[in-house]
């Protein structure tokens, strides 16, 4: 299987990595977000429901990856490493584990690399990573020093690489043929499933060149007064009618890498009161996008976006925006940097943003969102598609 980088990069990024671990005093790193596992391995498969991990420890040339036994093949087909270093386990570790734990498997082979007694570094906050897990390891390695790293990984991937941007140029060409076939879809009497089904079906297919892969977070499709609600999706019986509103928010996928878009449709003649949204929405929206340059930070971003829609009596009380890219379910941002107030992160060249100026408002909602790079004079759009309230 051919991998979707070169082996140089994902050198390139365990250095990182281990530089990372040592300005922290981390000694041992245990990822366990899939995410982070396929970013400094290559690790690519659907066996994030059991308990995996990849080891990265400054005296180790490359990293462990563990994974269950019967998704041997599935590591030795996609990462990069030797053989050797890609260790499964097998599947009685699985059947009774307050008994025997994948913890006590990963604690066993920490001691065999003599790499036990040493201060080791947890994803705490990871979405696969429980409290089971942690109070395993702290009972079969009493002489660690367990230390909470958990965006360590994710901080490092923030600023993509040239093959990184190609491939979600190329997940945000599938989102944009996605969603223009559902705003085609729409109309009275249409059923959200079939729009939905639609959706699916366009994002697997993908484009005429690249197939797609499925989206860490399924499609976002309100329709009515359910788009007052942020994440709802589509309603099994429900059929779209005039004088609704509805809002799509959907990501290709590439190599794992997404690029969120979202555009806010009616059906029949918009009140003024959503045209009135939709046009401040995109006045924001575009600000926001003119603020962004490298030297800035995302709290001025926000404070632009923020700025430009108060000027007509609206605030929006949560973030607008992520930083986005890599990723599995539950979710395609990378948890790191956020525009919102605060926010004192700087911005950097090619680091990736979902930039996300929707209003969630008494009965309805609109969201006009955008993936974007930041460059090295300002930033540009990675999904490229009409700013407007489409009008069925």
């Amino acid at each position: 299987m051919m991998l979707p980088f070169e082996k140089t990069e994902y050198q390139e990024r365990v250095e990182k990595v281990k530089l990372s671990m040592e300005e922290q005093g981390i000694e041992v790193l245990l990822i366990t977000d899939p995410a982070n596992m396929n970013y400094v391995s290559g690790y690519d498969a659907m066996s994030y429901y059991t308990p995996q991990g990849v080891i990265v420890a400054t005296e180790l040339d490359e990293p462990l990856c563990i994974v269950r036994f019967q998704d041997l093949f599935c590591a030795t087909e996609t990462t990069w490493m030797r053989k050797e270093n890609v260790i499964a386990y097998p599947d009685k570790f699985l059947w009774e584990p307050k008994k025997l734990h994948v913890m006590d498997f990963i604690g066993d082979i920490l001691k065999e690399k003599r790499l036990n007694s040493k201060r080791i570094g947890l994803e705490f906050d990871a979405y696969f990573f429980t409290v089971h897990w942690y109070k395993s390891l702290e009972r079969c390695l009493p002489d660690s020093v367990f230390v909470d790293a958990t965006s360590l990984v994710n901080w490092i991937r923030g600023q993509k690489s040239p093959r990184e941007i190609e491939y979600m140029q190329i997940a945000s060409r599938i989102a944009e043929k996605t969603l223009y076939n559902a705003i085609e879809k729409v109309g009275i009497g249409v059923r959200e499933s079939h729009v939905a089904a639609g959706i699916y079906s366009d994002l697997v297919e993908g484009t005429g060149v690249y197939g797609g892969e499925y989206p860490s977070l399924a499609p976002i499709t309100p329709a009515g007064e359910r788009t007052a609600g942020a994440h709802f999706s589509w309603t099994t019986e429900g059929k779209y009618q005039d004088g609704q509103l509805i809002y799509m928010e959907l990501s290709g996928s590439y190599k794992r890498y997404h690029a969120p878009l979202t555009r806010t449709i009616f059906v029949g003649q918009p009140p003024n009161t959503v045209r009135e949204t939709a046009k401040i929405v995109i006045e924001g929206l575009n600000v926001a996008l003119s603020t962004i340059k490298p030297g800035v930070s995302c709290e001025e971003v926000e404070k632009a976006w923020q700025t430009t829609i108060n000027n007509y009596g609206l605030n929006k009380e949560s973030r607008m925006g992520y930083t986005v890219g890599l990723s599995y379910p539950p979710v395609w941002t990378e948890n790191t940097a956020y525009f919102k107030p605060g926010e004192k992160t700087i911005l950097k060249p090619n680091m990736t943003f979902h930039m996300m100026p929707g209003m969630w408002l008494d009965g309805y909602g609109v969201a006009i969102t955008e993936s974007l790079r930041v460059t090295e004079n300002g930033c540009e759009t990675i999904t490229k598609f009409p700013k407007e309230l489409f009008v069925k």
